[in-house]
């Protein structure tokens, strides 16, 4: 793929761009750590909510749900759309009690709610383990599909062999003779990219991570709905391509490869539990996804109760209201809008380089589907949007380097070096520390890098590693018999039974294998984890109440302690937050699968359905309105009226 000067311009310009907006915040983010890593907590929801979601919008998810279709078919993606029932669940029953927690992280919350040696093992293992570890592995294999991206597209530039000069007046500087596209790929990304977002990662704070986010997010929107209309456009229209993909179906058929439509949103549920059929997802899975995955198991960007980044632009926010609005928008933008951009280029992908009766029949694209997102970038786009593109995949790649470094330091700093370590240093010196700490996890991500193999297969490690946890994530607010082992327990559970499983073999796809393998983890774990809370003593009850004091969570699961604060009025809005989850989620899905259908050209359905989500966001609103969380513009509820004051739904 050759690129043009003025493609390299719009690159260097991007990148230069990120730079600019970095050393504007950068006196700013200097201050404090509380300026470094939450903004100073007064982020409007907006920003807060798009820079969630330019964060989940790595360079590695186009690839992926490409994979996804490519093997699954559309129904494959619930994989991820299932989280939305976890996601929804944090926007009403949690954004407000992490922002009303007046936290610096997520782990920080370990010693607010639980006490002694087991709490503080907790939060410092919880540090290195998120921090350090569990963030390697997630920058791991974003630098791995960028390493894809880089090789596809750019392998005229780094072919093998071919020797790059810097020189100046006839006299040569630097040579260097490239090795194979793979290597090279990696050390572009892990000598110049990775550094590059560390650089303007450690400059600007939480500050320039959040406005780079939003220009960010505008751009890779607006290219990857480019690239899908091209190349939709390319093979005639989307009438014209799903004929080709009923063709490539037809010949899939008669090789006994499928008997599934790949354009059906949920899986062929006649071909039994465990079929191992292409373009449908087997049921087992899909049963795994909707019932026991959202809630279960932990994953980054999708805690159940909210954690991590998306915690942490929770804290980040000007009051209750707009951490709510930040997480409620994350979810329509992440579900809603990014899903068929996508999922179009990865039919598009299909179509054209299957090879069962493509257009194009690729060997590349059949060991390897993910990069049949960047082959059709490669192919189908125009000239003149090659820079851009490339511009929208590094914005992908530093908006989610650049938050996990940022979010990870945060671990290393605030709940590990400054609890363990220097506890009485002051903010120059913890903001300097953390600057190191970056260094540290960029060089540590590239290692990580060249030693993963798959996209895919990073990403059900994860799932696997925290499948069952999720469990104690949720009741730790809404039951104070929860203490600090019950999180030990589930974490050494999960660890131990998702690696002794690695021994077992199990019968079926890898599809197949990961749903029996989760739901072994994630029923052991969980069984570990009520025992150990039923068997160890609660936490101490001044340090409960105390909590209850902050936080003042529903006073349900917290009658006992509720008792010992009689001037706080007790919290009944479970059934109000019920509603609105369901309500919640309806949106989305409606939203998402309307959308879908419009963009199939499956008018009808796709209307109902948008109707549908409608009137879902105005029950929301209405619900919302009546317990004083009406607007996002003040920082406090709006006034009740005195019919509603009383009302045991009220807040």
């Amino acid at each position: 793929m050759a690129l043009t000067a003025t493609d390299w311009i719009v690159i260097a310009a991007y990148l230069l761009l990120n730079l600019l907006i970095s050393l504007y915040y950068r006196r700013r983010s200097s201050g404090s750590t509380e300026e470094f890593f939450v903004s100073g907590r007064n982020v409007s929801w907006w920003l807060a909510g798009t820079s969630m979601v330019a964060t989940t919008f790595a360079a590695d998810t186009p690839l992926l749900v490409t994979g996804l279709v490519a093997r699954n078919g559309i129904s494959g993606n619930w994989l991820w759309w299932s989280l939305c029932l976890s996601g929804m669940m944090t926007v009403f029953f949690f954004a407000r009690y992490w922002r009303r927690s007046e936290i610096l992280t997520d782990i920080e919350f370990v010693e607010l709610r639980y006490s002694g040696k087991p709490a503080a093992f907790l939060r410092g293992f919880r540090a290195l383990y998120l921090g350090a570890l569990m963030n390697c592995l997630i920058l791991g294999w974003v630098i791995k599909a960028m390493i894809s991206i880089t090789t596809v597209l750019l392998g005229d530039v780094i072919a093998q062999g071919r020797v790059l000069s810097i020189g100046l007046g006839g006299h040569e500087f630097f040579q260097y003779t490239l090795g194979a596209p793979a290597h090279t790929a990696l050390l572009i990304c892990v000598l110049i990219l990775v550094p590059f977002t560390g650089i303007y990662t450690f400059i600007g704070g939480l500050w320039g991570v959040l406005v780079t986010d939003l220009f960010q997010f505008a751009l890779k929107m607006t290219m990857i709905i480019v690239l899908a209309w091209v190349a939709v456009s390319k093979l005639g229209g989307m009438a014209l391509l799903k004929i080709q993909l009923s063709q490539v179906g037809a010949a899939a058929r008669v090789s006994g490869q499928t008997t599934s439509n790949i354009l059906s949103f949920f899986p062929s549920f006649h071909l039994g539990w465990t079929t191992d059929a292409l373009w449908t997802l087997p049921v087992l899975t899909f049963a795994l996804f909707l019932a026991v995955q959202w809630w279960a198991d932990w994953y980054p960007g999708a805690e159940p109760g909210g954690g991590g980044y998306v915690a942490q632009r929770m804290f980040s926010a000007k009051d209750e209201k707009n951490s709510l609005g930040a997480t409620l928008w994350f979810n329509i933008a992440h579900y809603a809008m990014r899903s068929w951009p996508w999922i179009v280029t990865g039919l598009v992908a299909v179509a054209v380089y299957s090879v069962h009766g493509g257009l194009h029949p690729s060997a590349e694209f059949a060991a390897e589907p993910e990069k049949g997102y960047v082959m059709i970038m490669r192919d189908y786009l125009p000239p003149a949007l090659r820079g851009l593109m490339i511009a929208a995949f590094l914005a992908a790649f530093m908006s989610t380097v650049g938050t996990q470094l940022n979010w990870g330091t945060s671990y290393l700093i605030n709940d590990f070096y400054r609890r363990f370590i220097v506890k009485h240093g002051n903010d120059k010196h913890y903001v300097f520390v953390s600057k190191l700490f970056i260094v540290m996890l960029v060089i540590l991500s590239g290692y990580t890098a060249a030693h993963i193999n798959s996209i895919q297969a990073a990403w059900q490690l994860l799932l696997g590693m925290g499948a069952g946890t999720g469990g104690v994530l949720l009741l730790r607010w809404y039951w104070w018999r929860i203490n600090a082992w019950s999180e030990i327990s589930s974490m050494i559970a999960a660890f131990v039974v998702s690696l002794s499983l690695t021994r077992v073999h199990f019968a079926g796809n890898d599809s197949v294998v990961f749903a029996k393998t989760a739901l072994i983890t994630a029923g052991v774990t969980t069984l570990v984890w009520i025992i150990t809370t039923l068997v160890t003593p609660a936490e101490p009850e001044q340090l409960l109440l105390k909590f209850y004091r902050r936080v003042h969570p529903t006073v349900h699961g917290w009658k006992h302690i509720a008792a010992l604060a009689p001037e706080m009025p007790p919290v009944r809005d479970l059934a109000a937050n019920a509603f609105d989850w369901i309500m919640g989620c309806t949106l989305i899905y409606s939203a998402m699968f309307g959308i879908g259908e419009i963009v199939l050209q499956e008018w009808l359905p796709g209307f109902i359905l948008l109707v549908c989500a409608a009137l879902s966001g105005y029950f929301i609103f209405w619900s919302l309105s009546r317990r004083g969380w009406k607007t996002l513009s003040g920082r406090e509820p709006v006034p009740l009226s005195p019919s509603l004051k009383n009302s045991p739904d009220s807040l």
